[in-house]
């Protein structure tokens, strides 16, 4: 009976499989003969790589197949030969001949690149859509190359017509309880790849070429698509790991700082200069905000005289530079007190639990913690990490059906307390309200409280609350500026009417900048960001003229409260003696180490770009001379905080 079905109802979905297998083998093979020279094949080895390789691509053929199968169960016997069946069956298998056959020849291309299957390259070349089509059509000849796809994907269909697999199938009549043990096998099938098999299943052996040979191309993309990352280890220069470490830990010692193990880790023990303060402390998070919006760094539109104002109250950094150019990278960087890797934030990551967050060095001393923020929180993971990593969350829920997942509880701001809200959230007034409100609460209980606030309103459609400012709501970014300036001034006036106001640090400071686009394609100049300590006990205002990175603000603070503490940040006091400026910036694939007027960039196929920055021209020009320590100091800031991230070097201690 099943082998009728093979000629029945389902004749095209299983011939529509055994397509896919044996159009995988042969891209297999194909690139199996390119690498040939440094895949070191034996016998064995190529019996593994097709092996594994037949098991990746039945996951993904299975996963092509899978809405099929649903509606060849759901479908009644007499629609079977209908035309709204014929239209739809038709339609699908054009539509997934031609995925395919595009994702073999992208194969093939990005073989010729990175010598690998898609990765989080393929991923993040999904995000820079115009620069990739530009590019394939300068490489190709694009209208052939579309043809050519067109052309075999109708020579298919043409083949599979002539077989008769459409016409058995239009022909089907099998019962609703065999098709659902079809489809039903089928849908099993697809669960078990989905949460069973593992894309690190293909690299376990001794040889990169090997692995990645056994890799499906289209079960590696949706497997870094989940991850979030690119593996460094694989794709950026390296070095020696134990001297990798030993260069970090040059760099982070300090007179008050003993390291606490040997080897590969950067954990030590910081030691406080005095009687540790303890106040609340209240972190704004500005959305996009970059310095140059700031009269203080040269703009006339006067749209801060909030931030402007408070320059002069402050501990101003006013030459500090975001780790990048997202929001959740931002998050990262004041969470984590680390350098980007390549890929997405860990904030976006899978295992990012339990981390030692600035959050966690508060609660361990006593510290309730929150995190707060004027959208839904299910965006970018923020919930699921800051949850995770023991913050309160506050956030304005929209997606009521999906259940939390993390060890924290959830506060929903009451739409009572909303006055104004667009389609990333809440605006920034009733944010901080709902902070204030907060505050009030845990104020009361004697406890010192710890908040990381991500405002909105600074953001695209630049809409906010009428009548607040002197530009009209959704006129553009000075508007959007500006009711974020005047937000934060609100903020302040009803904090200072509050009897915890004296015992409250604020900061302010932004995520990234409005805009990274520039002439370079790391343009230091765009990741130049705005921070203020304000209202701290007992310190003069005082100004930072050191460039310095985002990662650095925590450990600059717990050195100005006189903390002792046990750190693996690789953030650094820059008001320290010992304190030598640099700065580490990314974007997803390309990562920078700027130290004096020197810039390394790192990226894939163990790339090192050596360029001299002219700040004042904000100019990058080739170099060449040695400079091997500097590229080891950028090499081993990123391939270290890689390293431990990936094997649980961040994780609480127990």
């Amino acid at each position: 009976m099943l082998f009728k079905q093979i000629n029945g109802t389902y004749s095209l979905l299983y011939r529509f499989i055994l397509y896919f297998l044996g159009a995988s083998f042969l891209v297999r093979l194909g690139l199996l003969v390119i690498a040939a020279g440094k895949a070191q094949l034996t016998f064995v080895a190529v019996l593994e790589i097709f092996g594994k390789g037949l098991l990746f691509d039945l996951g993904v053929a299975v996963f092509f197949c899978t809405p099929y199968a649903i509606y060849l169960l759901l479908l009644p016997v007499k629609w079977s030969s209908s035309v709204f069946n014929k239209v739809i069956t038709y339609t699908a298998f054009f539509l997934a001949t031609l995925i395919t056959l595009f994702s073999f020849f992208a194969e093939f291309t990005f073989w010729q690149e990175f010598e690998s299957r898609f990765n989080f390259i393929a991923v993040d070349y999904l995000i820079y859509t115009y620069e990739v089509v530009n590019n394939i059509n300068e490489s190709y000849p694009l209208p052939l190359l579309i043809g050519s796809m067109f052309a075999i994907t109708l020579a298919v269909l043409f083949v599979f017509q002539k077989k008769k697999f459409f016409t058995r199938t239009f022909k089907g009549s099998t019962g609703f309880l065999l098709r659902l043990t079809i489809s039903g096998c089928i849908i099993i099938t697809g669960l078990f790849y989905a949460f069973l098999i593992k894309n690190t299943f293909a690299e376990q052996g001794r040889n990169r070429y090997q692995d990645e040979l056994s890799k499906a191309g289209i079960y590696s993309f949706f497997a870094a698509f989940k991850n979030n990352e690119i593996n460094y280890d694989q794709f950026y220069k390296l070095i020696d790991k134990n001297k990798a470490f030993n260069v970090v830990r040059d760099q982070l010692a300090d007179s008050n700082t003993e390291f606490l193990n040997s080897g590969l880790s950067i954990e030590r023990r910081i030691t406080g200069n005095g009687i540790a303060k303890t106040p609340n402390v209240i972190m704004v998070t500005i959305e996009s905000f970059s310095a140059d919006f700031m009269e203080h760094f040269g703009n006339a539109n006067k749209l801060t005289p909030i931030l402007d104002s408070l320059a002069g109250k402050s501990v101003f950094f006013t030459d500090m530079y975001a780790t990048g150019t997202r929001t959740v990278r931002g998050m990262e960087a004041l969470s984590l007190s680390i350098p980007p890797s390549p890929g997405s934030s860990i904030v976006r990551r899978p295992d990012n639990d339990n981390l030692t967050t600035i959050g966690y060095l508060f609660q361990q001393n006593g510290y309730k913690t929150g995190f707060f923020y004027g959208g839904d929180g299910y965006f970018d993971n923020m919930n699921m990490f800051f949850g995770n990593n023991g913050y309160m969350v506050t956030d304005k829920r929209r997606n009521t059906f999906i259940k939390d997942n993390f060890k924290a509880p959830r506060n929903t701001i009451p739409d009572s307390s909303v006055h104004f809200k667009n389609a990333w959230g809440i605006c920034d007034e009733d944010l901080y309200d709902a902070v204030i409100k907060d505050a009030d609460t845990k104020a009361l209980q004697k406890k010192p409280f710890y908040d990381f606030v991500m405002t909105t309103s600074n953001h695209r459609p630049y809409t906010y609350p009428e009548g607040k400012i002197d530009i009209s709501s959704g006129s553009g970014r000075d508007g959007a500026v500006k009711y974020t300036d005047y937000a934060i001034g609100q903020f302040l006036k009803k904090a200072k009417q509050r009897p915890w106001f004296a015992n409250t640090v604020f900061i302010f400071v932004a995520d990234h900048c409005a805009n990274s686009a520039g002439k370079n394609e790391i343009d230091i100049a765009k990741y130049h960001i705005p921070a203020f300590i304000y209202n701290l006990p007992n310190q003069s205002p005082v100004s930072v003229p050191v460039m310095c990175s985002q990662i650095d603000l925590y450990p600059t603070l717990f050195h100005l409260l006189n903390w002792s503490y046990s750190s693996n940040l690789y953030g650094q006091d820059v008001l320290s003696n010992h304190y030598i400026p640099r700065i580490l910036v990314g974007t997803y694939q390309k990562l920078g180490y700027l130290k004096n007027d020197t810039f390394i960039v790192l990226s894939p196929q163990q790339k090192v770009e050596l360029l001299q920055y002219n700040k004042v021209k904000n100019e990058q020009l080739p170099i060449y001379k040695d400079s091997r320590g500097l590229i080891e100091e950028a090499v081993a800031n990123y391939q270290t905080a890689y390293y431990l991230f990936k094997n649980g070097g961040l994780k609480q201690a127990r």
